[in-house]
């Protein structure tokens, strides 16, 4: 190769470096941009999906309490009120708040449970323990640790008895089967519980009179 080509050999690939070096960074923040315009859609269709499904829009709408995490500490929770139109029926109202808490809080920084996770599926037996079946997500895209584990279980208990007071305990399904830990370390294996007050007693039989 003769010094002539050998040099513009050399210019061409520093122009080359040089090209990608300036464009490098540009393409990094098209590509940081465009991850959060997708994620920002995903959060809105799940927006819509949890306002379509939680029952009747033209429903009286009541005050519900939600619990994400605190702003000033993440590692507390702070309930938040929004009205929706919840339903009477104690299992449809689990859902309905569930998957409002899924759906998570404007700042998604305050939200506790990850935004790719979804209720499958729940069920009320009739000794008030709830049973929340959950997407493969609620365990395999949640920060491992014991705090952010137990801060997403806290989270769906508190927002059960807030709201939806049939319901005592809470044992969690992930895909309808039963998992030893939501994320390695939080035990899944039991219940957890929902509300301690004393369940509501059935009215009193009038007495016969004669």
């Amino acid at each position: 190769m003769s010094p002539k080509w050998r040099s513009g050999l050399i210019f061409g690939l520093a122009v080359a470096v040089c090209g990608a070096a300036i464009y490098l960074p540009t393409l990094r923040q098209r590509v940081k941009r465009t991850a959060k315009l997708v994620q920002e859609t995903e959060e809105q269709a799940r927006r819509e999906l949890t306002q379509a499904i939680t029952g009747n829009p033209n429903g009286p709408r009541v005050k519900a309490k939600l619990f994400w995490a605190s702003g000033a500490d993440g590692a507390k929770l702070t309930a938040v009120t929004v009205e929706l139109p919840l339903a009477d029926d104690p299992v449809l109202r689990a859902k309905q708040v569930l998957n409002t808490l899924l759906a998570g809080p404007v700042d998604a920084d305050l939200r506790t449970l990850p935004p790719d996770a979804a209720l499958l599926e729940f069920y009320l037996m009739p000794d008030g323990t709830g049973i929340a079946d959950f997407s493969e997500a609620i365990g395999t895209s949640i920060p491992s640790g014991i705090e952010s584990e137990q801060l997403a279980v806290d989270s769906i208990t508190r927002t059960l008895e807030a709201n939806v007071p049939q319901v005592r305990r809470l044992k969690i399904l992930i895909h309808g089967q039963e998992v030893d830990t939501l994320a390695g370390h939080l035990d899944l294996t039991g219940t957890f519980v929902v509300s301690t007050k004393p369940a509501a007693a059935p009215p009193a039989k009038p007495a016969k009179v004669g």
